[in-house]
């Protein structure tokens, strides 16, 4: 033990909040919910057995909040009364996570009236007075106040376990411009809107931060406003002084409150295994439970990972199947030094050889670009279970011909070694991302597979999870959500801004880490992601979809598109003209010069100068002027609004199309080959980055123009087919509509059928209202959502509904009972069997609520969609190669539409393959009555195939 004392300080509070946002709504064997409880157990175990091993704390104890009220709520009455009550499953649990903390015999302390930050404080000053160090385990920004050396010889620092960071005066310094001690007349300024502290109206962290640094502290800035400049600022200062004295009593810690406790009662020793053990058996969480059995009587340790993914805690929740309920397989905690550099042929010879045995290995290539497309390989890691994974490297020493290399197997010697290992269809390959390898290894001659990616897997299962706290489907994350384990980050071995090295000039034993790491914990998730597929139901969507539609993608961004460069010039010169002469035309109507780009400026010009009506101003103090508000000012006849709109507009698509395209062009195959994500929309379509080509627009004459830049290499043609209305399509056939049924089968046209349904007789505005009630009844638009975009009051608008439904009941059916599943459930699903979740469905919280059932209406239908012309794609190019059109490319998905690149000779034979695998890609999984409806155009750019 060391010989000073140091004592941890658990902000318990915090944790439970963590748990219940990271984990699933499980429940135990009672029925009671016990997902936040599993996740605070979790990670309690997680800490004590990290600090273990860091030769941590000598004593440790757990702070929680009794109540939800304390000294400063009669102090102002309104402190945290924006922060809404705890969510209904969350409540029964604080009861059972005292339980835990208890079952672990650390001390759980919480006091009536105080709060836990101020036991914290006045635990942490009362240990440091007497010599000890104290480290508080919480992000806590109020809690940074504490920080820092003590009169008694004691030092106070945090710890932020989600970013496994220490938190001491430097980190402060960074953070807010100023010392611990200033820390709070920093946050009395800005106030706090969590916790609903005023502060100064208008004053922002950077200003508050300025303030005290020129000031020195609160009073004094209070004390100096009546000589500063003229502002708002100052008169708020003035103004509002009483306000800012108040919010700092506010933030104040108390450090002088009756500690409850001894510090002594507080020694840490080993923990009894059989209080812990009771408590995990009588909640079912058998996967901990094994893991104590391993660890009986010594300080917690892992000897597995866990995850309330994979915890089984007797059954799901009611209505959210979330997460699997089995046991994690057993697997050993990550161990770096297990890893191995291969640097000679005979020892990847024997790597290859067991990956053969094994039938599984995970891949990851490490590179020296993020653009797959062009970057060099600069080595390859396996895995073939946890902790045995190699790093190979093949391109380090730096691309100094004269920089000292350190020893590595021949690049062509590697690939000629891996490439029946990568390309065995006996042996599955594993991958994080795995189009990314696909791509870097097919530039060496490489088609590897076939292959599983995680990534994937975990999109298939817990789509739209974010906004429940459960994060995204990165690696980095998923290791912390599945394995309670934090990886090494790129910037830790490469470092970050000017001092930043390309991997290839990492040394070996750092690379080998990093890269081994990646292999293994990817290794690591599939056997947890695979069983969960099986268990809940995402066999289906994974297999026929999205696993098979990897290496399409892969070989359609290896394709690319050509664009004409002089073409795209041309429209930057143009564009940037237009954009002059609109600033001249703005800056007349403003009648003075300002910044058009700028927010503030635009909108005091609107709002304080010219006096348009209906500004409204945020939290900065600032007036919005997004498109909403100049969309109405422009309605209104503000024609300024509309040459900023125009503005606006212009200078997007000359920054990210005109100019950022011919940057994108790819100088070895004078194509710009676009990245698509196959988890980038939470409802499944695929989504465009680096350049996005999917929201170019298609129907303006500027968007058109950029089109036309997209051409067909000499002797092609461009070939565009788009499925028609496809969403209606499948509401009609979904909720069983006939009239539109037999529109579609008909081929009318279903907007004047919808107006002839509607409004009795069909013009061109009968027509144009019936296409918008169309497609927003199908997104859940609320009566106020469709009388703006009708330009009619909420009354009429919300008529038209009625009438909607009264014309079209089986859409209205569809809505309830959509709606009724997702409520139950927690997530919606395609016909195809995919997934999306919502876990705002049953928000107390109208807006969430809202905006989640909106979202839910729609995500079958446009979920659907994604799915069908993704079976179109996965099947394409087999049916084209069978037909002798095996040279055709499919280029580009953009929404509903594909883009090939046909030889002019082979057009007729092409269409007709193409519009008969599109017509079909819903059979034989589904069998549609209403025809999918598929267009089909060529020409010799993209805006001529339309």
């Amino acid at each position: 033990m060391a010989d000073k004392q140091h004592l941890y300080i658990i902000d318990g509070s915090a944790y439970i909040f963590r748990a219940y946002h990271r984990l699933p709504p499980l429940t135990n064997p009672e029925g009671t919910p016990v997902g936040a409880v599993y996740g605070y157990t979790s990670m309690l175990w997680k800490l004590a057995k990290d600090l273990h091993e860091a030769d941590g704390p000598t004593h440790l104890a757990v702070i929680l909040d009794k109540s939800g009220t304390s000294f400063r709520n009669e102090l102002y009455e309104h402190y945290k009364a924006n922060r809404p009550p705890p969510p209904e499953d969350l409540v029964p649990q604080f009861p059972l996570i005292r339980d835990a903390t208890k079952a672990f015999s650390l001390p759980c302390i919480e006091e009536e009236g105080l709060e836990a930050d101020d036991l914290i404080a006045s635990y942490a000053r009362e240990a440091a007075r007497n010599g000890w160090d104290v480290t508080i385990v919480s992000s806590d920004k109020d809690l940074m106040q504490l920080i820092g050396d003590s009169d008694g010889g004691g030092h106070i620092d945090m710890l932020d376990t989600m970013k496994n960071q220490r938190i001491d005066v430097p980190e402060v310094m960074e953070k807010f411009g100023v010392p611990p001690e200033k820390v709070g007349d920093v946050l009395a300024l800005m106030g706090d809107s969590v916790d609903n502290i005023p502060g100064i109206r208008g004053i922002g962290p950077k200003t508050a931060t300025k303030l005290i640094q020129e000031y020195g502290d609160l009073e004094s800035t209070l004390a100096a406003a009546e000589g500063m400049k003229p502002s708002k600022m100052r008169e708020r200062l003035i103004d509002e002084a009483e306000m800012a004295r108040l919010s700092r009593v506010l933030v104040e810690l108390r450090q002088d409150c009756d500690l409850p406790l001894s510090l002594e009662s507080f020694k840490l020793g080993e923990i009894p295994p059989d209080p812990l053990a009771a408590f995990l058996k009588h909640h079912g969480f058998s996967s901990l439970l094994r893991r104590l059995d391993t660890t009986a009587g010594k300080a917690p340790s892992s000897n597995q990972s866990d995850s309330a993914a994979t915890g089984n805690a007797g059954k799901p929740s009611s209505g959210a199947s979330q997460g699997s309920r089995q046991d994690l397989p057993e697997m050993p905690p990550v161990d770096r030094t297990a890893y191995r550099c291969v640097q000679t042929l005979s020892d990847l010879e024997d790597w290859i050889s067991r990956a053969f045995n094994a039938r599984a290995v995970a891949v990851d290539t490490e590179t020296s670009a993020l653009d797959a497309i062009q970057a060099d390989l600069v080595g390859v890691s396996l895995a073939l279970g946890p902790n045995e994974a190699c790093y190979i490297p093949l391109g380090h020493g730096g691309s100094d011909m004269f920089a000292e290399k350190p020893q590595q197997v021949p690049l062509d010697e590697a690939i000629a070694r891996l490439k029946p290992l990568l390309e065995s269809e006996a042996v599955l390959k594993i991958g994080q991302n795995v189009k990314y390898d696909i791509n870097v290894l097919a530039r060496h001659g490489i088609a590897m597979g076939p292959v599983d990616d995680t990534m994937v897997m975990s999109f298939d299962l817990d789509a739209g999870r974010a906004e429940d706290g459960i994060g995204g489907h990165g690696m980095d994350e998923l290791a912390e959500r599945h394995l309670g384990h934090t990886t090494i980050k790129f910037k830790e071995v490469c470092g970050t801004g000017k001092a930043a090295i390309p991997f290839g000039e990492v040394q070996l034993d750092k690379a080998t880490e990093y890269a081994a790491e990646d292999a293994d914990i990817t290794w690591r998730l599939h056997r947890i992601l695979r069983d969960r597929i099986a268990q809940e139901g995402g066999t289906r969507i994974y297999e026929r979809v999205d696993r098979p539609l990897i290496p399409v993608v892969a070989q359609m961004e290896r394709h690319g598109i050509k664009v004409d460069r002089e073409q795209l010039a041309r429209l930057s010169t143009e564009f940037a003209d237009r954009l002059g002469a609109l600033e001249q035309e703005i800056h007349g109507l403003a009648g003075q010069e300002f910044t058009i780009g700028s927010p503030k400026q635009l909108g005091e010009i609107l709002f304080d100068k010219l006096g348009y009506k209906g500004g409204r101003k945020g939290k900065s103090g600032q007036y919005s002027t997004d498109q909403s508000m100049l969309e109405k000012l422009a309605g209104q006849g503000a024609e300024i609004a509309t040459k900023v709109l125009d503005w606006r507009q212009l200078a997007k698509l000359k920054s990210t199309y005109t100019d950022a395209l011919q940057a994108a062009i790819n100088p070895q195959t004078g194509r710009v080959h676009t990245s698509y994500s196959l988890v980038g929309a939470q409802t499944g379509r695929l989504s465009s980055t680096d350049p996005n080509l999917q929201n170019i627009p298609a129907r303006t004459e500027i968007g058109r123009r950029i089109r036309e830049a997209f051409v067909a290499e000499e002797g092609n043609i461009l070939l565009a087919a788009d499925y028609s209305q496809i969403e209606l399509r499948l509401a009609a056939e979904l909720a069983n509509v006939p009239a539109l049924k037999d529109a579609f089968a008909k081929g009318e046209d279903i907007h004047a059928r919808t107006a002839e349904e509607m409004f009795g007789h069909v013009d061109r505005d009968t027509r144009a209202r019936a296409k918008t009630i169309n497609f927003a009844i199908l997104y859940g638009i609320s009566r106020w959502g469709l009388a703006g975009r009708l330009g009619v009051d909420a009354d009429e608008a919300q008529a038209m509904i009625d009438r909607y439904f009264e014309r079209f009941p089986g859409i209205q059916r569809y809505i309830v009972t959509t709606l009724e599943q997702v409520r139950e459930r927690g997530y919606s699903e395609t016909v195809f069997g995919r997934k999306t979740w919502f876990p705002r469905i049953n928000s107390k919280n109208q807006a969430e609520r809202q905006g989640s059932e909106r979202a839910a209406i729609n995500a079958p239908l446009q979920g659907a969609c994604a799915d069908i012309i993704k079976r179109a794609m996965i099947r394409m190019m087999p049916e084209l190669d069978a037909a002798g059109l095996g040279h055709v490319r499919m280029l580009l998905q953009v929404h509903d539409e594909l883009v090939f690149e046909v030889p002019e000779k082979d057009v007729e034979a092409a269409s007709a393959v193409i519009e008969r695998v599109m017509d079909d890609a819903a059979g034989p999984a589904v069998t549609l009555e209403v025809p999918l409806g598929v267009a089909i155009g060529t020409g010799v750019n993209w805006d001529a195939a339309h």
